[in-house]
């Protein structure tokens, strides 16, 4: 992952890679509270998601994730976004 220089106050890395023959991008921006990871094929947002974790205490926490904006309907969105956001948690991105 190459992880930008701090140019600008909020800390980011990027990536760039092939998913089933379609460059994926993704953004993944760090604030002081939350992040804000954008992966896009389209070179656009679309669906917009929320993943907030869940108070409690676990040792390991679990994450609630919600559509903001767009496709309702599509569960698998929901999954890959729980697991992008695990994997951030974990990594410490």
């Amino acid at each position: 992952m190459d992880i930008s220089t701090p140019t600008f106050p909020v800390h980011h890395s990027t990536l760039s890679l092939d998913i089933e023959g379609h460059k994926t991008e993704i953004i993944i921006s760090s604030y002081e509270d939350h992040f804000l990871v954008i992966v896009t094929q389209i070179g656009s947002m679309g669906t917009i998601l929320h993943a907030r974790k869940e108070e409690g205490v676990s040792i390991n926490p679990t994450f609630n994730v919600s559509v903001t904006f767009g496709k309702r309907d599509e569960p698998m969105l929901v999954a890959c976004a729980r697991q992008l956001i695990e994997f951030i948690r974990y990594k410490s991105i």
